[in-house]
């Protein structure tokens, strides 16, 4: 007969799944899936492929260890009932050793990729790790997201032989997008933020603001990426605006509580449109 303890003790198979979700898995999908994508438009390879996703991967599972860690004395006394912590499936000193594990995995990988493809992809980790352990809760936390989303395409292309330095259009546009990610990815928890003290940008700005700014990046970066590159944008371009009416309309409803939680992923959904009719446009990077 098992004591009371172990008959309570969460199962290996939901403890694994809990440390999925306790990597944002969304979030850490959409990023790996755009990184793959973007490597094989810029002609990096099919083995560096392998390793530039397993890098992104590893770099983005510790950015979303480490905010659950960080914050899970905030999110019990806001009852996140969303939270692997909250839910007692994990404890914060197992999503520390996880993060602290995946941080140097991701390093030695981006690292096997060379010194300048290697330490543009550990400024997207440093970004993350650095609004999780307090930009977040300052004026700049719109910072960590336009450097980390801009040094991510800057990194994949810089993988490609060669060491070609990635267009100018791509790294702005993935500054914008990640602009808008943090506007829309922040609306949806506010009031919790403001009652635990954490005072962003978004919070500074309000619900209204920081929607309509976030849509206004979201259709920046989609017009940079079709009319950046050299040449009149094609049908695929096109298609792209097309696309990203939709992510645009739900991006500036943000502002409302009815449809704060689809934003964000309406902003992660377009920027892996962007990024697959970039590559079925045979669009170059490099």
């Amino acid at each position: 007969m098992q004591a009371q303890g172990e008959q309570s003790r969460p199962g290996a198979v939901r403890v694994a799944v809990a440390m999925a979700l306790a990597t944002h898995l969304g979030p850490t999908v959409a990023v790996t899936t755009v990184a793959a994508l973007l490597a094989v438009t810029a002609g990096v390879g099919p083995g560096r492929t392998v390793l530039v996703t397993a890098a992104v991967l590893a770099g983005q599972a510790s950015i979303g260890w480490s905010n659950d860690w960080l914050d899970a004395e905030r999110d019990a006394a806001v009852a996140r009932a969303d939270k692997p912590t909250v839910q007692g499936l994990v404890t914060p000193v197992r999503l520390r050793a996880a993060a602290l594990a995946a941080v140097v995995l991701a390093a030695v990988l981006s690292l096997a990729l060379g010194a300048a493809p290697g330490l543009l992809l550990l400024g997207v980790v440093a970004g993350g790790w650095a609004y999780n352990a307090g930009l977040k809760r300052t004026a700049a936390s719109l910072v960590p997201y336009l450097v980390a989303f801009g040094l991510l395409p800057a990194g994949v292309v810089a993988a490609a032989p060669g060491t070609p330095a990635a267009p100018w259009w791509l790294v702005a546009a993935g500054a914008a997008l990640g602009g808008a990610a943090h506007l829309a990815n922040v609306a949806p928890d506010l009031e919790d933020d403001a009652a635990t003290g954490v005072r962003g940008l978004p919070h500074r700005l309000g619900a209204t603001v920081s929607a309509l700014v976030a849509a206004a990046l979201l259709g920046g970066a989609s017009l940079v990426l079709v009319l950046g590159p050299a040449g009149p944008p094609g049908v695929v371009g096109w298609l792209a605006l097309v696309v990203a009416v939709p992510a645009l309309a739900v991006a500036g409803l943000a502002g409302t509580e009815r449809f704060r939680r689809l934003a964000f992923p309406a902003v992660m959904l377009l920027t892996v449109v962007d990024v697959v009719l970039l590559l079925v446009g045979g669009g170059s990077l490099r």
